[in-house]
């Protein structure tokens, strides 16, 4: 009987997470229980792993299942002989034919494969069947999820990110944590885990008695505090200036630092409006972003406060934390410089002020204890890889995280200008995020109409907000995470390439398929003929989506998905080509057929650019 790709085939499986991404404090001891969804790489590991052990090669070798990399040498590759072969002191090509032996007659009385055969020193060779792909493709269209199956036991997931200061409005500085963060969670959340976003703002510390001060004296003259906060940036500047120009002025700001963080209820209120002015803002960019942070996700500096003292004073009866210079600090033996002096972390300055470090490590305890998160991720820049290093390795220590929970420290790279440099303004400003995210629609409210102007100016506007917005997104997250990337509109909005406006199209031309030809999806019932070249390898590539979702959840890397997706687009366009679908004289089961294949790729690339935060529409 055919084998299908079913929820039927999840399963779980341990391995050692022996990638783990930078900045990751996991003990080399700790097991990690991966769960996956039966895809074809799955599903053939376990016949592969089955044929393994019928020739009694050790059950912790693995059948290492790879997709084929060059046409004539299979779809799919078992690598696992040699390996083998090694442990066990025998000849690769042998164990691989002994292998072939068991795996061959099962796959293809399931009809999963056609040929297997061994190339080279010992790879295994397969080659899917087009009658079981078709049949695997037919089962996917029809499904709500794509047949991709959720996670057998979900996790616990926080993540952290985006953490605007609410000092100043958002700017591009904080664009990649926001998308690629969001990108995670979205991504995680379709697996079926349950996500606690976290966006840990920065809305404690000594600016604020200085930004009290002054919107006390703002709403003094004028009695608005929306007037005074209009524009953010205005403001803290004038509060800046202000506190550098008057003496008096700044004495009261650092009064009401104190009278804050002592509770005083007169300037907490005061605190709130400022919070609740400056969320708003915040709210306003990640609704355009198409962002899924909302306020009650809102968990920043100043919710830990009541827990930093008694923080430091768990730390001082462990006997971590000392005093050093009238300070308390805990020094790292295990993150020791080449000359074996311990890294300090100050918890409490000598005034009895608190830092980033105690806070961070007071979310942590919270993360854990009472959120009970298993899997911790920081979407942070690089330049802090230090700071939560420290935060991670001491929060090991102080046994505030159990050795299970994984914590991660998923860093990224700068947005560039064309210079080279980190992204400016022409003047050398910092650029909002606000302004670029409304230059991106009006340039590509440009471009849009160029292409159709058959659009309605509604129509215009409403694809313009999805390709602008998409672009700016899809430019970021299609870059590999690590790494700079250099910022170009021209890139980013152009039709042609790795882009989502070339995505997005690729989308509406099935879309208009579809209009031509008169039918639903829902009221196609033709078996899918995989009779082509181009049909058998759009139909594997479809097919490997959960894979890819697989790969990106562990990795926290979206460029992955990003890629699919353009392998998608790309072959389709290649399928489309060669493989006439309306054309006339193209028998009845065979257009059906085509126009399947059709759907499915449109609906992977819909659901592929939607767990990106990226808007597709029926027509461009």
């Amino acid at each position: 009987m055919t084998q299908a790709l079913t929820n039927d085939h999840i399963g779980t499986r341990e391995r050692w997470h022996s990638h783990q991404p930078t900045g990751t404090i996991r003990p080399h001891s700790t097991l990690i229980i991966e769960f996956i969804v039966m895809n074809i790489r799955e599903l053939l590991n376990a016949k592969v792993l089955h044929a393994m052990h019928a020739c009694g090669i050790p059950a912790d070798l693995p059948a290492l299942i790879a997709p084929g990399k060059k046409a004539g040498f299979g779809d799919y590759q078992a690598n696992c002989a040699m390996g083998a072969a090694k442990a066990m002191s025998t000849n690769p090509r042998e164990l691989a034919a002994k292998i072939m032996a068991v795996l061959a007659p099962e796959l293809e009385k399931e009809g999963i494969a056609t040929k297997i055969e061994i190339a080279g020193p010992g790879f295994i060779n397969i080659d899917l069947n087009p009658e079981w792909l078709g049949q695997q493709i037919a089962n996917a269209q029809t499904n709500t999820r794509l047949n991709i199956a959720t996670v057998s036991e979900p996790q616990n997931v926080v993540i952290d990110y985006s953490g605007p200061n609410l000092a100043k409005e958002m700017h591009v500085g904080h664009l990649r944590s926001t998308i690629i963060g969001d990108a995670l969670a979205r991504l995680l959340e379709f697996q079926g885990h349950k996500v606690i976003r976290q966006n840990h703002v920065g809305d404690w510390g000594t600016q604020f008695g200085m930004l009290i001060a002054e919107l006390e004296e703002q709403l003094g003259a004028n009695g608005n505090s929306n007037m005074a906060l209009k524009d953010l940036e205005v403001f803290y500047q004038q509060a800046k200036k202000h506190f550098d120009d008057d003496a008096a002025f700044a004495d009261k700001a650092r009064s009401y630092v104190v009278r804050l963080q002592s509770g005083d209820t007169a300037m907490l209120k005061l605190w709130k409006q400022f919070k609740d002015i400056s969320l708003h803002h915040s709210t306003e960019i990640y609704q355009q972003l198409n962002v899924t942070l909302k306020y009650s996700d809102v968990c920043g500096e100043s919710f830990y406060n009541d827990d930093l003292a008694p923080l430091v004073n768990d730390l001082q009866i462990q006997g971590l934390a000392v005093e050093s210079e009238g300070a308390q600090v805990v020094f790292l033996q295990e993150l020791a410089d080449k000359d074996g002096n311990p890294s300090p972390v100050i918890i409490q300055k000598q005034g009895g002020g608190f830092l980033y470090a105690t806070t961070d490590l007071a979310a942590l305890r919270y993360r854990v204890k009472t959120l009970h998160a298993s899997r911790i991720m920081y979407f942070i820049d690089a330049r802090q890889s230090l700071h939560l290093q420290q935060v991670f390795t001491l929060a090991r220590k102080a046994k505030f995280v159990a050795d299970n929970v994984s914590l991660e420290h998923l860093a990224f790279g700068t947005m560039m200008g064309s210079d080279g440099k980190p992204f400016k303004t022409r003047t050398g400003g910092t650029v909002k995020l606000a302004e670029l995210l409304i230059e991106a629609v009006e340039r590509a409210g440009v471009v849009v109409s160029e292409k159709n102007s058959e659009l309605s100016p509604t129509e215009i506007a409403e694809v313009s907000r999805k390709v602008g917005i998409g672009a700016v997104k899809y430019a970021d997250l299609c870059k590999t995470r690590t790494n700079d990337y250099i910022f170009s509109w021209e890139s980013m909005l152009s039709f042609e390439g790795n882009t989502a406006p070339y995505l997005q199209y690729a989308f509406t031309r099935v879309q208009s398929i579809f209009r031509k030809a008169g039918v639903t999806p829902e009221s196609l019932t033709q078996n899918i003929i995989i009779n082509t070249e181009q049909e058998k390898t759009l139909a594997i590539k479809l097919l490997q989506f959960s894979e890819v979702i697989d790969q990106v959840a562990r990795e926290a890397l979206p460029h992955l998905l990003c890629t699919y997706i353009y392998d998608v687009a790309s072959l389709y366009m290649t399928f489309y080509e060669a493989c006439p679908i309306l054309k006339e004289g193209i028998p009845p089961e065979l257009r059906d057929s085509r126009l399947r294949l059709c759907h499915l790729v449109a609906r992977t690339i819909e659901q592929g650019l939607d767990l990106l935060g990226i808007e597709v529409m029926e027509r461009m």
